[in-house]
């Protein structure tokens, strides 16, 4: 069908904006599709905080394939950042009218390339917090969807309870108590407002719908919502636990970070495009169908919606996100740099599936339907995928807030029913090793993490107190306690500082 916009004259490397889009497609040969509705006509309805690549490749893809078949134009999506760095997003996006490239690419080489249309509008929030909350609080705001990754839940890794007495929490909570909207700093803060201001004008609440790689997502965010809204006001931490929907989701799609390299392709095809974003081809979503506003069709952009998503969270983080963590270090300390060059050495596959199998899955709940060969096999297949590019580095980025909701509970679980632990106790062991921060030629590593002083700290004694690393009951809780466990992992971290990585592992698969 013909695009609503009329064609503009193009010029080389014309930037990519709502101009360009009815001359794309023949100005990239047909190899970049375009949004076949008017944007015009999109009105918001989704607030999304944490707007980076993968949200993009996923939540925003989803809702511009709806927007295709001509459906759900009144949800479109308005990013909101908070954090400081936030203002890279809002410049690239409002540079080309928040429009933007995702490229697919499959493990065969194939390649999809679309424009995105579906993100209308993107709000920084330290630039007004007060506006923030009042286009929060507008009525046809009826979602508010998150991706603020695992530690932005402010929670206690080992005891699950929210951070009452974080320095930023405090400060808006009494900025809260004092009605002073325009000194917020936190998501918290700014959603908690606008949910107060909804509660006093008598309006439905907006559906608080994580998507974060998060054992029970949803019950989480609603712990730690009805947490602060409680320190701010009994009455309205009462209100939010009672009218407030938030439904679990289990999201799925690996999205490495956007290289230069990747603007560079867009380029090739005729256009500039600040912040594209490159993802594998496979996704999936699976999300609890509970909200409080209404929702768009999202099953017809096949979106699984399911009464309990909690096997499915189960199968994915404790063997897609779990197995990233047991591929990143033992492969940095190798000295590969990219995920398909450690998949490439077959000895890292079946190290993985031997985890996924013998100690992941008799963790996992019932899964009608579902073959988990099948399901693992694929997640081998999808690590080793050469033409995404993922690097091992951001695999091992974040680890202080991955490892405790990724692969301990596996550990605990397994612990208390008298199973083994020894392959996920030498995961533990390889970010003790990684943590040391030098891989196994003496070259540096930079290890990205918010508690990253404190655990490259503790890893400088691994070599004189070998259980130093799992000292940290803030991490770990009381694994150093377990004699099952600490066996294991002294075996493997002992072996990574005499023999490194490749030998460690032929030593446990021969096992």
């Amino acid at each position: 069908m013909p695009h609503p916009l009329s064609s503009t004259p193009l010029t080389p490397l014309t930037p990519l904006t709502t101009d360009l889009l009815p001359a794309l497609t023949d100005l990239t040969d047909g190899r970049t599709a375009v949004p076949s509705y008017d944007r015009s006509q999109v009105s918001p309805g989704i607030v999304h905080i944490g707007v980076g690549g993968f949200h993009r490749a996923h939540q925003a893809m989803y809702l511009d394939r709806l927007m295709n078949q001509g459906q759900a134009l009144d949800w479109g999506i308005v990013g909101l950042g908070v954090m400081p760095s936030d203002v890279r997003m809002r410049d690239a996006l409002a540079g080309q009218d928040h429009l933007y490239t995702l490229t697919t690419k499959a493990p065969d080489g194939a390649e999809d390339a679309r424009v995105i249309g579906s993100i209308i509008d993107y709000v920084f929030a330290p630039d007004d917090p007060a506006a923030a909350v009042a286009m929060l609080a507008d009525p046809q705001i009826r979602i508010v969807s998150l991706t603020v990754t695992e530690g932005g839940y402010n929670i206690d890794h080992v005891s699950g309870a929210f951070v009452e007495d974080a320095e930023h929490i405090a400060h808006d909570r009494a900025a809260l108590q004092a009605g002073d909207h325009a000194s917020l700093r936190t998501f918290f803060g700014l959603v908690t407002a606008a949910l107060a201001e909804r509660r006093r004008c008598g309006h439905v609440p907006f559906t608080i719908m994580s998507c974060d790689n998060i054992q029970g997502n949803g019950d989480v965010a609603h712990a730690t919502f009805v947490a602060f809204a409680r320190s701010v006001d009994a009455d309205l931490g009462a209100w939010v636990d009672d009218s407030v929907a938030f439904p679990n989701s289990m999201v799925d799609r690996i999205t490495p970070e956007t290289t230069d390299g990747d603007r560079a392709d867009v380029a090739a095809r005729g256009y500039t495009d600040a912040w594209p974003v490159v993802s594998e081809d496979f996704t999936q979503w699976v999300l609890e169908d509970t909200f409080t506003a209404g929702r768009p069709r999202y099953e017809d952009a096949d979106v699984q919606l399911v009464d309990d998503v909690v096997p499915y969270e189960l199968m994915k983080l404790r063997l897609l996100n779990a197995s990233h963590q047991g591929l990143c270090y033992l492969g940095y300390l190798a000295g590969h740099r990219m995920v398909h060059d450690v998949m490439a050495d077959p000895r890292f596959g079946e190290f993985l599936l031997a985890y996924m199998t013998d100690e992941a899955t008799p963790t996992l709940q019932p899964l009608p339907g579902v073959d988990l060969d099948a399901y693992r096999r694929t997640l081998i297949r999808r690590f080793g995928n050469a033409a995404v590019k993922d690097t091992v580095a951001r695999l091992c980025a974040e680890s202080s807030d991955r490892i405790p909701k990724w692969l301990l509970p596996v550990v605990r679980e397994n612990l208390a029913a008298g199973r083994p632990v020894r392959l996920a106790a030498a995961v533990v062991a390889s970010w003790a090793r990684y943590a040391e921060g030098t891989d196994e030629d003496g070259e540096p590593i930079t290890v990205v993490d918010r508690m990253a002083d404190r655990v490259t700290t503790t890893a400088a004694h691994n070599r004189d107190d070998v259980l130093a690393f799992l000292r940290d009951r803030e991490i770990f809780g009381d694994l150093v306690d377990s004699v099952e466990f600490t066996t294991d992992y002294v075996t493997a971290l002992r072996s990574l500082h005499t023999v490194g990585a490749e030998a460690t592992l032929d030593g446990i698969l021969k096992r």
